[in-house]
Parts: C-alpha cells; sequence; structure tokens
C-alpha cells in the first residue's frame, strides 16, 4: 500500500509527509519546555515548522531536476519519517535553517552538471553555504562538496577554485558591516570558534539507540547497493550520485563532532541518507519485500512514541 501511494509523484504525497512532519513537530513541543504561549512564540513555531516544510520542498525539487530519483515521492516520505523517528531535528531553529541553506547550496552545486553560469553558481554555493555555517558552524564541512564538483564540472578553469573563496569573502564583508551597524563591534572570536565534543553519553537512551541502529544498518545497506549501480547511471549524472554520498558522509562527520549532541544535528544527514535509501528501494524488485523495507522505516518511530 505504501508503494503504490509513493511511487508515483503526487499531491496528497505532500499533504502526507507534512502531516508526519507536524507530528513530529508537535511531539517536540510537547517533550520540550516551551516558554508561555504568546503571539510571539506562536510565530516562532509556525516559521519553524515552514522551514521544516521548506526543506522537504528543497529535497523534492533536487531529485526531480537532477534525477536522482525514478520520478516518486519516497525521498520526502523517507525525510519526515526520520523526522519523526528523531522529532528533536525539528526543534533547533538555527539547525533547520541552517539545513534549508545547506540544500540550496547543494541544489546550486548540482546544478554545476549543465556547465552553464558556473561561476555565478559557485559564488550563490559559497554564499548560501556560507550562510549555513554562521548559523550552525560545522555545516561549514559542506564547503567540500563545492570543490568535489569543481573536479567534476570545471575543473579546467582555475578562476573557478577562486570563486567559492569570493563568495566567503562578500558575506563575511556583508557580516561584518551589519554586526558593526546592530552592535557596533566586530565578531566574537570566541562565539564563533569551533568546538568539537566526541561525547556520545547523550544518545545513551532507548530512542537513540534503535534510532541510530535503524539509520546506521540501513544506510549501509542501502549505500552499498547504491555505490554498486552507480555505474549503472548515464554518465551525466554519476558526479551527482557521488556527490550525493560524499554529503551523507559530511553529515555523519557533523554528528560525530557536533558539540552539542542534543538530536538536532541528525538533520543533516536525513536528505542525503533519504536519496540513498530511495535509490535501493527502487531496486527492490519484490513489491511485497519493498513493503516490508518500507512498513519497517514507518513501524520503528511510531513504536518509539509509544514505548
Amino acid at each position: 500500500m505504501i508503494t503504490s501511494v509513493f511511487s508515483k509523484s503526487k499531491p496528497i504525497n505532500f499533504i502526507i509527509v507534512f502531516l508526519i512532519a507536524l507530528i513530529a513537530f508537535v511531539i517536540t513541543i510537547y517533550k520540550s519546555d516551551v516558554e508561555e504561549l504568546s503571539f510571539f512564540t506562536i510565530v516562532k513555531l509556525v516559521m519553524l515548522f515552514i522551514g521544516v516544510c521548506f526543506s522537504i520542498l528543497i529535497l523534492n525539487f533536487i531529485v526531480e531536476k537532477n534525477n536522482l530519483s525514478l520520478k516518486n515521492n519516497y525521498e520526502i516520505l523517507l525525510l519526515s519519517l526520520f523526522c519523526l523517528l528523531i522529532p528533536q531535528t525539528t526543534a533547533n531553529a538555527f539547525m533547520v535553517a541552517s539545513n534549508c541553506f545547506v540544500l540550496l547550496g547543494l541544489r546550486k552545486v548540482l546544478s554545476l552538471q549543465s556547465k552553464k553560469k558556473v561561476k555565478k553558481k559557485l559564488f550563490d554555493a559559497a554564499l548560501l553555504l556560507g550562510v549555513a555555517s554562521l548559523l550552525y558552524f560545522w555545516s561549514i564541512l559542506f564547503f567540500i562538496l563545492i570543490f568535489i564538483a569543481i573536479i567534476y564540472y570545471a575543473e579546467v578553469d582555475v578562476k573557478n577554485w577562486i570563486v567559492p573563496f569570493l563568495g566567503v569573502l562578500t558575506l563575511y564583508i556583508m557580516a561584518t558591516a551589519i554586526l558593526l551597524l546592530v552592535n557596533e563591534d566586530f565578531f566574537d572570536i570566541d562565539a564563533i570558534l569551533p568546538k568539537v565534543s566526541f561525547d556520545l553519553t547523550n544518545y545513551n537512551s532507548i530512542q537513540y539507540i534503535v534510532s541510530i541502529t535503524m539509520l546506521v544498518s540501513f544506510g549501509i545497506w542501502s549505500s552499498l547497493f547504491y555505490l554498486k549501480d552507480i555505474r549503472k547511471k548515464k554518465r551525466t549524472y554519476r558526479p551527482s550520485y557521488k556527490i550525493i554520498f560524499a554529503a551523507t558522509i559530511l553529515a555523519t562527520l557533523i554528528l560525530i563532532i557536533s558539540p552539542e549532541k542534543n538530536g538536532s544535528e541528525f538533520l543533516f544527514l536525513f536528505a542525503p541518507l533519504s536519496i540513498i535509501i530511495t535509490n535501493y528501494i527502487e531496486t527492490i524488485e519484490d513489491k511485497w519485500f519493498k513493503e516490508l523495507f518500507l512498513f519497517c522505516i514507518l513501524i520503528v518511530p511510531v513504536l518509539l512514541l509509544i514505548i
């Protein structure tokens, strides 16, 4: 039944996915100590939920525009279910906003495939990922995707290697100017210096143990087929698939080194991992096994809510 609904892109799919995301969002609000509801608090929560929905729409656009799936909506279903699996990912406004900018930057990086307006796209990608890193520092690791894309699409022109740094410099000048106008001061060095933590004790709970086990097992299994099937893709699209896999590795690295492990850091992993698992689902020929696979991903978040 799940496969019959999401095997083709339909408007009803987005309604279902947004409802799942809304459930995750409501659960997060219920479990957290939300300040007394006021007009401004409600507006903030609404904007936060819009940010989560926007990330779903960006993911769908990235997949369709770059032919990263067979025109289905499995990737947005998986993203919403992952948010339900770890609802804390919808609680941090800075993290949600940073993830949106990362996805927008990824969209620009993948659009280099057309080899049109290369310098403009590199500049835009650097600017977007720069904004993401201002919101959450370690999303700066996704800058690596820009240089991977240059190697695949635009290595010949030396100027292309300089453009991303110009994008970062432009953002720095703009941010400094705004700070001088607002605070009459430059950046607080202590606030922006990178912090690292390898302490995983916050993940020592049933929810995180089960969630991480599922993500790791399903992710590794799907990745084996994903990497194997890249060679079967059209030569034009192969770099895009490799960039998505690289994004998954970088998101995993962010999980490991994130200074505050409160669950919100998993959000960076969900989009690229959804694409990888979607590609595996598309290779499953037995309909009953495909249904069982998706049912497992659906039932685990539900069971965690009951426990």
